[in-house]
């Protein structure tokens, strides 16, 4: 019996430890990658980023019918169980004033990266059609060539560039479109120094040599911005007050807890009506959303009624 991952949503595909025989027949790659932990099982590389992209791509394959990803070199390559989980717990939110989780709602995902890693698995899992917005260029360009190589993906995501720095929904969201959710994977770091110390940190617990290649990647607008993830978050706060009526749901991912207390305050300061707190956790990794909204019960009730049961 294989054991389970600890903390993952029930509906969470990745509860068990990874097939990799399975995994590497639908990857052959990956083969190339495997080792042995000192209990003498198969596993997988995870100090080597091409291991991991080697990884996801298996998983993207066998799990959601991902045929074709792909990222450039040294961009973020994400956990997909970790994505998958948030997916999950945002389904749960939407479906607070339904019976089951809504069919096709609408998601805008807040910087979609080069992987586009959030749409590829809620349009597979629960047929959810996204907007993806995305500042960089090579990044746009990586997630709309994984859009246009899996056919049927076309239909159900689409990408707008944000061509303002300084904003977040203005220039996305367009006048009298409404969104059931947006979900968001901030940049969390300060500044560059604390992504630089953040990263030291994973190779140590990786037993990597200083300076060595990241396993994960990332790019600067993905790691760290002025301020970190409550100047971010605070930012997208304080916008989504002029879209309230415009989107059921609002989420953002939250990595540090002791965080929150400042972001209540914000989202008590521009009027949000209901704040919820989605925790999560893979493995030893602990991680959170949280959800807000301006609409009260009647309205969110109305919305569903409208929305969610065509």
């Amino acid at each position: 019996m294989k054991a389970q991952k600890p903390g993952l949503h029930p509906r969470n595909r990745h509860q068990s430890r990874y097939d990799l025989d399975t995994l590497t027949t639908v990857n052959p790659f990956l083969q190339d990658f495997l080792i042995s932990n000192p209990n003498g099982e198969a596993t997988i590389d995870f100090a080597n980023p091409q291991a991991v992209k080697a990884l996801n791509k298996a998983l993207l394959a066998h799990f959601y019918g991902v045929q074709h990803w792909d990222i450039p070199q040294g961009f973020l390559c994400p956990p997909v169980p970790g994505r998958a989980d948030y997916i999950h717990h945002l389904a749960d939110v939407l479906a607070e004033n339904s019976e089951t989780v809504p069919k096709h709602a609408s998601v805008l995902d807040i910087g979609t990266g080069a992987n586009c890693i959030y749409p590829l698995i809620g349009a597979y899992e629960y047929g959810w059609r996204f907007t993806g917005s995305e500042i960089s260029n090579e990044a746009f360009a990586s997630a709309q060539a994984i859009i246009n190589a899996n056919p049927g993906l076309s239909r159900a995501v689409r990408l707008r560039r944000q061509k303002d720095p300084a904003a977040i929904f203005s220039g996305i969201i367009h006048k009298n479109e409404l969104y059931d959710a947006t979900l968001c994977n901030p940049p969390f770091h300060d500044s560059v120094q604390s992504a630089q110390a953040s990263s030291e940190r994973k190779r140590r617990n990786l037993g990597l040599a200083a300076n060595g290649a990241l396993n994960f990647g990332g790019q600067q607008q993905e790691l760290w911005c002025e301020g970190g993830e409550v100047a971010f978050i605070s930012k997208m706060i304080a916008e989504s007050q002029r879209f309230s009526r415009q989107v059921l749901w609002f989420t953002s991912l939250v990595s540090r807890g002791d965080n929150l207390p400042e972001l209540y305050r914000a989202l008590t300061q521009v009027g949000a009506v209901k704040v919820l707190k989605k925790e999560m956790a893979q493995g030893q990794k602990q991680s959170r959303f949280i959800a807000w909204t301006f609409l009260d019960d009647a309205q969110r009730k109305r919305w569903a009624q409208t929305r969610f049961t065509k």
